[in-house]
Formats: structure tokens, C-alpha cells, sequence
């Protein structure tokens, strides 16, 4: 009887630690309870997400990156049956080798002879792009499918016929698109042209968003953790075993591999990128210096890296910010890329993704805060996020280090990712 009763106690011990461990402790409780702003923030968001799916003020096309941050949001207060349609659009653009387009905006005259638009006859009223220096938009559209069906329940979305494909189908093309044309065999990872973190600008153009012959290659951490995250989505969605079986075993060897190649474990950082045929900066500028903010958040979405890595990277980033004179953790990178590496001007240092302060992401780091228990400092991370909202009134798309805000006045991704970081915390005040 002793026994059972010391082994009983054991568990109950054990149960109550395991407990603890997922709650947020009561003096901190009661700091979010008697904090308005939440609340405030929460209600701001929903007010312009119901408005529409594009993402934002200064853009009229929807992009997959961005709709895939506030498409939760947009189910709980907008139009459930025309996001369903904005989702199966993309697909309407899929082309024969399973790649998808970044986004489409309603059809104009002047977009006919423009070679830089894609035209399909599933979707006559719209015209698409596609950033091709980029390698996250399969990757998107399917982290995008998971969130909409995981929020209404509706999985016969997944049987949707376009063209002859199911919906399901369609998303298995995407991935095999990565896979057949975007994948590196001696690394084992996704490929693509040379950008900052998680940025659609590469440094040899003076637009820098379509691959061309002055383009350099490289590996990077951001592209392949978004691919990480799709590849559980579909996991998740799917009920054929050895559909399961085959895309887990793919997501494990890019874990593996990512973790190989990509992670400084010394460090305790990411490498920013691996060049497959020589890097576009000088050979004196050591771009190992350079912390990726936001590719670093999506890796521990994915899944990447342990408890104790992910609270020397929330401690490296604030040390940045500090040393950065910014503001939040959203800041892209530190240090930046000096004037002059990349040929659009908007990459200037502290400019636009070269350093700018994106709550896009920084809201996303604040999220994986929270899944991980880190919740002081989720709360640390997220204040100057709020008051930054409700200061100027709105959800910018960036802002400079000291605080200006800049790009699109309203924006829907940086809404997106602070209402889901702020339902998170609810969520866990009823534990």
C-alpha cells in the first residue's frame, strides 16, 4: 500500500509539474487581465480583416504569404465562402509543373501586354505574379489550406475538383514542385536566389524580385522551414497512410538536414545562406555576422530547434533590437547589409527588409513564445507591438528602428499574426 500510494503521488506530482509547466503563472495572469490593449488590438484587427483579402491598403492583389497570416482571423469574421474561392484561385493559376503563383489582382486592359503577368482560362477576370526569387509560395497555399480547414471544419474542401485535380491533388503538385525543381540533392534541402531572410528582393537588380542570369543560388533557412510546416500541414489533413508515411519521411530529412547544414550550433544561429555558385557580396564582407530574425521564428514554427535554443535565439534577438536602436524583435536582421549591397534602393540599411521592423514576423515569433511556454517573454515581446498600434492607429506593414512607420498604412499580415498571438494568450488563461 505504501508503494501504491508513493507511486500515486509520483504521478500526481509529475501531472501537476507537466501542468505548470503549460499555464501561465498567476502574477502574470493578472498583468494580461488588467491589460486593455489586448483586447483593443484584437478588435482593431478583426475591424480591417473583415474588409478583404488583399493584403493591404497598398496592395490590391492577394498574395498567398500574407493571406496565409490572417486567414484564421478573416474565417472568424469574414466571408467563409469567398475565402474558399480566393484559395481555389490559386490553384486556377497552377501551372503544369505544380508551382504556384504569389498572387492575382482583377484583370485590367494594361495588364495584356505585360509580360511580367499570368493569364489562365479557369480565371479570366484576374491577372497573377509570381516573385520567383522566392521559394515559399507552395509552401504558403498549403500552411493556408490547413488554417481554413482546421477553423471551419470544412475538409471537403480538400475534394474540390479544378480542372480535372482535386484540391488535395493539387496541393501533392506543389510540393513535388519543390521537389523536382527546387531541391538540391548534395544538401538536401529547397533552393533560391539570393534575398534578406525571408525578403523577395535579391541584391543584383534594381527591382531584384524574378530570377535572372545575374541571380546567385543558395540554400537558407527560411524557405526550407515554411516547406517543413506545409509538409505536417498536409500530414495532418491527410487520412492515407502512406501518404503520411512518404511526406513525413520527407519533412524529417529536411529537419535533419537543415540542422546539418544550416544550423550554427557554436552560435547558436542560423547561417544565412549557403551558396551554390558563389555569393553576390564582396569577398571581404562576412555575411556569417548576420542574424535572420524572421527565418529564425518560422524554424522554431517548424519545429527546428529544442526549448533552450529557442530562448538563446528570443535573448540574441532582443540583443539585436538593443544594439539596433529598434524597437521589437520583428527587426528583419542585425547587423544589416551596408548601403549599396543591394541595387533597389528601398534595401538600404534599415530600409524595407534590410533591417526594417516587420510585426509580420515579429508577431509570429511572439506565437511560437507562447506554444513554447515562454509566456514573460511573450508578453515582454508583444507590448511595444501593441502600443505601436494603438499609438498610430493602425497595423503598418514596417517601421524604421525609431519607431516611423512605413509601407502600406494598413496591413493585414501584421493584423493577422498580432490577433492569433493575442488568442493564444486567452487560450492559455483558461488553463
Amino acid at each position: 500500500n505504501i508503494m501504491i500510494r508513493t507511486f500515486v503521488i509520483i504521478i500526481v506530482c509529475a501531472m501537476f509539474t507537466l501542468q505548470s509547466c503549460n499555464s501561465i503563472p498567476a502574477s502574470l495572469k493578472q498583468q494580461i487581465v488588467a491589460d486593455v490593449r489586448m483586447q483593443t488590438v484584437a478588435q482593431k484587427a478583426e475591424d480591417i480583416i473583415k474588409t478583404g483579402l488583399n493584403a493591404g491598403s497598398g496592395y490590391g492583389e492577394v498574395w498567398i504569404r500574407d493571406l496565409n497570416t490572417f486567414i484564421e482571423p478573416a474565417c472568424v469574421v469574414g466571408d467563409k465562402a469567398k475565402i474558399r474561392e480566393a484559395l481555389i484561385v490559386f490553384f486556377k493559376f497552377q501551372q503544369a509543373d505544380g508551382n504556384i503563383v504569389d498572387g492575382y489582382i482583377p484583370r485590367r486592359d494594361d495588364h495584356n501586354n505585360a509580360p511580367d503577368f499570368i493569364f489562365s482560362d479557369l480565371a479570366p477576370q484576374f491577372a497573377a505574379h509570381k516573385n520567383t526569387v522566392e521559394t515559399d509560395q507552395e509552401s504558403s497555399l498549403i500552411q493556408a489550406i490547413f488554417k481554413y480547414v482546421k477553423t471551419t471544419g470544412d475538409k471537403d474542401f480538400l475534394n474540390e475538383q479544378v480542372a480535372g485535380r482535386t484540391v488535395k491533388q493539387r496541393m501533392a503538385d506543389a510540393m513535388n514542385f519543390l521537389l523536382n525543381h527546387r531541391y538540391n540533392k548534395e544538401y538536401g534541402l529547397l533552393w533560391g536566389a539570393t534575398t534578406a531572410d525571408w525578403g523577395d528582393v535579391q541584391p543584383e537588380h534594381g527591382w531584384g524580385v524574378r530570377i535572372d542570369s545575374s541571380s546567385h543560388m543558395c540554400l537558407d533557412i527560411y524557405d526550407n522551414a515554411m516547406f517543413a510546416i506545409a509538409l505536417a500541414d498536409f500530414i495532418a489533413l491527410t487520412d492515407d497512410d502512406g501518404e503520411k508515411k512518404h511526406w513525413e519521411g520527407v519533412r524529417k530529412a529536411i529537419i535533419k538536414n537543415v540542422r546539418k547544414h544550416l544550423w550554427d550550433a557554436s552560435k547558436k544561429k542560423f547561417i544565412p545562406h549557403i551558396y551554390l555558385a558563389g555569393s553576390p557580396f564582396p569577398p571581404d564582407f562576412d555575411e556569417l555576422a548576420i542574424y535572420y530574425h524572421g527565418g529564425t521564428a518560422i524554424a522554431i514554427e517548424a519545429g527546428i530547434l529544442s526549448k533552450s535554443e529557442i530562448l538563446a535565439s528570443y535573448q540574441q534577438m532582443q540583443r539585436n533590437v538593443k544594439a539596433a536602436g529598434a524597437q521589437t524583435i520583428g527587426l528583419t536582421l542585425y547587423p544589416v547589409y551596408p548601403n549599396g549591397f543591394f541595387k533597389n534602393s528601398s534595401m538600404h540599411e534599415y530600409g524595407y527588409q534590410n533591417g526594417g521592423d516587420w510585426t509580420w514576423f515579429g508577431g509570429r515569433m511572439v506565437q511560437q513564445l507562447i506554444a513554447n511556454g515562454l509566456y514573460d517573454e511573450a508578453y515582454e515581446a508583444l507590448i511595444p507591438m501593441l502600443d505601436r498600434v494603438i499609438k498610430h492607429n493602425g497595423f503598418y506593414e514596417w517601421w524604421t528602428p525609431d519607431g516611423h512607420p512605413r509601407g502600406s498604412a494598413t496591413f493585414r499580415g501584421s493584423a493577422g499574426v498580432l490577433w492569433t498571438a493575442i488568442k493564444m494568450f486567452q487560450a492559455k488563461m483558461k488553463n
